[in-house]
């Protein structure tokens, strides 16, 4: 099929449906998608079968393949049953001239399947793989890093954990697989890692492999990706659909247990567009803003909505596209390992990386630990000079943060 694309269908419509009849079950099928790609024409491709969502690659692939044995990362691996699937097109960018697509679906075997899989990093065995039996073992990373802030305080039972809410492996546009994601994220001296790939939640099968191997909490997510706003459900919850109404995102995750966070709501083109209507959990921190320390926007955007829970992401794809896994770094008052449920009731704090500066609520108190002459200030307060290796002050309803001399913010709590 080809297919020649306008800026008025992607004003019409962003997301479109090509249907194609597989009229018997077949092996595998292979979905190819080419076009002349460049800055002002990107297309996003996925895929719907007989019973629901399949997967989703956006723009980082252009040919993907499923059977029941395996499927491209992005993609649940399932049998190719007969009947109507449809290829999920994205209308990213459309120049002003269009775009011409042409799209190619055809029955494979099992040879191509294997070549598809050889050109993928390996993951760690899914846990329903019958292969996984002796494939776990994987060499162990070096023991992480003890930073200032593992000397925050524990409380009642509950300690501090030290992690990153936004990152990318394969199965969407990162370049690692889930166990080269989990093992540079220990090296990097985390605690837990939510990975959060596009529109898929087809690494989750690869998460409890990799962490077990590699000794580290791996938090089930996806990005719940659209050009009006990007957020991340955080929770095994199942999809949440970026197809369905962004205002049903937050009730879909939190009715099965999880938790929606808005992500960097300030942005080149995935700002947050939609309404903030009740007290929300957002990424006030973003690996980006680093390359601007003393922009104010970030934290003036907190302010706006004082009730929101902080987090932070590195939104790690890559070395050298994104900050690396920690940068910065979400620490969470946690029973045991349970990260999500520390988010929902808002026991978090960001500090710049793992061993920089921090500052955390602690019962009626804020703790600042190694952050020696550094400002503790808060929206409406004066600025309080910290003195010592933990410094403590009577803490006050609404945000605190660090800052130095020249209004560089380098940690800050809700």
């Amino acid at each position: 099929m080809t297919r020649h694309w306008r800026p008025d269908d992607r004003a019409e419509s962003q997301i479109r449906t090509v249907g194609f009849d597989v009229p018997r079950e077949v092996g595998a099928v292979e979905i190819q998608m080419t076009y002349a790609a460049g800055p002002g024409s990107v297309l996003d491709l996925g895929l719907e079968g007989p019973r629901g969502y399949v997967g989703w690659s956006g723009g980082a692939r252009s040919r993907v393949v499923v059977s029941q044995g395996w499927a491209t990362p992005g993609y649940v691996p399932q049998a190719v049953e007969a009947g109507t699937w449809c290829v999920l097109i994205g209308l990213h960018r459309v120049p002003a001239d269009g775009v011409t697509m042409e799209l190619t679906v055809q029955v494979v075997g099992d040879s191509v399947v294997a070549e598809h899989r050889r050109a993928e990093p390996a993951d760690p065995p899914a846990a329903s793989d019958p292969s996984a039996e002796g494939r776990s073992g994987v060499d162990r990373p070096a023991a992480r890093r003890a930073g200032p802030a593992s000397r925050l305080p524990d409380v009642d039972g509950m300690r501090w954990l030290a992690g990153d809410f936004h990152s990318h492996t394969v199965h969407s546009d990162g370049a690692l697989s889930v166990g080269g994601l989990a093992g540079l994220a220990v090296s990097r001296g985390l605690d837990f890692l939510a990975v959060t790939d596009h529109n898929t939640t087809s690494h989750h099968a690869h998460l409890p492999a990799a962490a077990a191997a590699y000794g580290i909490v791996l938090v089930p997510g996806q990005e719940v990706t659209r050009d009006v706003g990007h957020a991340n459900v955080i929770g095994d919850v199942g999809l949440v659909d970026f197809r369905s109404p962004p205002e049903t995102w937050a009730t879909q995750a939190e009715s099965r247990g999880g938790v929606l966070s808005i992500n960097h709501p300030l942005a080149a083109d995935c700002a947050w567009l939609l309404p903030v209507d009740r007290p929300a959990v957002a990424e006030v921190w973003h690996s980006s803003w680093a390359s601007v320390p003393t922009w104010g926007a970030p934290l003036a955007w907190w302010l706006l909505t004082p009730e929101t829970v902080p987090i932070g992401g590195s939104d790690f794809h890559q070395h050298g596209h994104d900050g690396l896994p920690g940068s910065p770094t979400t620490w969470v008052l946690a029973e045991g390992d349970d990260v999500v449920g520390a988010v929902r009731a808002g026991r978090t704090a960001v500090s710049g990386s793992v061993d920089g500066p921090v500052v955390a609520r602690v019962g009626d108190e804020f703790v600042a630990v190694g952050a020696e002459g550094l400002l503790l200030s808060g929206s409406g307060r004066g600025r309080s000079r910290v003195l010592g290796d933990r410094f403590r002050l009577p803490a006050w309803s609404g945000p605190c943060w660090l800052e130095d001399e020249d209004r560089v913010v380098h940690a800050l709590c809700g």
